[in-house]
């Protein structure tokens, strides 16, 4: 047993400076299980972070955990590249008998790769290979990964200046109320479009979040993705919608688009698409845009068998009726309601974020982050986002049972009134 009094600490001493969770969350956490975490010391937290949304189902899922023993015990394939395996064919059928065709949705399926950086490197290079275009529409405020393909779309200017060469063929454009309403929306792209003159390049491809998940919980209107939808198909343009973080779930129905009621072109889904934590990712696109030649996009670890198998589990236990998404309904609108209180008594705060995307968004930028170290210390998992970090993010697992869920909102609430109180009213 390392005495943890007298060794140095090998997080400290060896591992890079890039690290950065373990900076706000300064415990070592050695069990977890559903929506909960415990530390070395036995200190238990309420996760409301969930893997950076990769846990949707919460830690070490019974559901999930049962058929991936069994599967490593068994002495079948684990690693498989593209090759054909059972597991990856039963995969391939749920996804297509529970999640496609009930959603009336034709894609292709394939798996660039086990990150959310490949499936959103996969989509735009094959945008680009089907259009024979270049240039790439992205959003303020997006973030679309840390590979220099998707971080040329990603607008964070800190992390785009750690790829430390020039991030071109992309342009960035105004994402939902980037304005606050004052100008109509997408008016600089039809006028640019539809002008010869304009000196813009025709893009292959828009890339878009309808949660940006890291650059502040801004959610898109539903009128306005229907409109970005009818634009992209009016100039022949494809439209890509990155699901890494807001899909399988996390906004109430499995794709965030499906509110909205438009089919992107090509999706990407990562994080919890393996129901487990394990690495997956897929691109989805249209069958008519499946130009790729044999092997012209791959990667050693695009067959991570055990993840095919959490995965199905996933998907037959949590949407192959109704029964799951109507509980999750419930949990959202508790999550919201609590939140409304909240907000109520905070100065200068609004809700942001769909579903169990969600958060507190506080007009003094320095308060998100005391919150959350606050929380931290009182056994809450909470992270911030935002370009100064001025948005609290709640991202519990959708299976959070609702004691859970108000335990770690009244550890918020009980850090906002001490950090961000609402005024108290003038004496008349």
């Amino acid at each position: 047993m390392t005495d943890k009094t007298t060794t140095p600490d090998i997080f400290e001493t060896r591992e890079s400076a890039v690290r950065g969770y373990s900076r706000s969350w300064p415990a070592t956490f050695a069990r977890s299980e559903g929506a909960k975490q415990w530390d070395e010391d036995g200190k238990e937290y309420i996760d409301f972070f969930s893997g950076a949304g990769a846990l949707n189902y919460g830690h070490n899922n019974p559901v999930v955990m049962k058929p991936l023993i069994e599967y490593l015990q068994s002495g079948a394939v684990l690693h498989s590249l593209d090759m054909k395996t059972p597991a990856k064919r039963e995969f391939l059928e749920t996804f297509q008998d529970l999640i496609l065709k009930p959603r009336d949705l034709d894609y292709t399926v394939m798996f660039p790769g086990p990150t959310g950086t490949n499936t959103v490197e996969a989509a735009l290079k094959l945008a680009r290979k089907v259009t024979g275009r270049q240039h790439m529409l992205s959003f303020t405020n997006a973030f679309h990964g840390m590979t220099l393909g998707s971080l040329s779309v990603t607008g964070n200017s800190m992390k785009r200046e750690g790829a430390g060469i020039p991030l071109t063929n992309s342009s960035k454009i105004p994402y939902d109320d980037y304005f606050d309403g004052e100008i109509p929306d997408f008016l600089w792209l039809e006028k640019v479009l539809e002008d010869s003159g304009s000196g813009v390049d025709k893009p292959a491809a828009v890339i878009v979040e309808t949660v940006q998940g890291e650059g502040g919980l801004r959610a898109a209107r539903a009128e306005w993705l229907r409109a970005l939808s009818e634009l992209t198909k009016k100039h022949d343009i494809l439209l890509i919608v990155d699901d890494v973080q807001a899909g399988c779930g996390r906004t109430g129905s499995f794709f965030s688009f499906e509110e909205a009621g438009i089919v992107p072109d090509i999706v990407c889904l990562s994080k919890s698409i393996s129901g487990s934590g394990l690495p997956m990712a897929l691109t989805l696109f249209r069958p008519e845009l499946d130009v790729w030649e044999p092997g012209e996009h791959n990667g050693t670890f695009r067959g991570n068998n055990p993840a095919f198998v959490t995965a199905t589990a996933a998907l037959k236990n949590f949407w192959a009726d109704n029964t799951f998404q109507n509980e999750l309904a419930d949990t959202i609108a508790h999550l919201h309601q609590r939140l409304d209180t909240i907000v109520e008594k905070a100065e200068g705060a609004s809700i942001r974020g769909r579903g169990l995307l969600a958060g507190i968004f506080f007009e003094d930028s320095e308060a998100a982050g005391k919150i959350a170290a606050e929380a931290f210390q009182n056994g809450l998992l909470l992270e911030t986002s935002g370009p100064k970090d001025e948005v609290t993010k709640i991202m519990p697992p959708l299976t959070i049972s609702t004691e859970d869920l108000d335990k770690g909102l009244d550890i918020i609430e009980a850090a906002v009134l001490k950090f961000a109180p609402a005024a108290e009213p003038a004496l008349a």
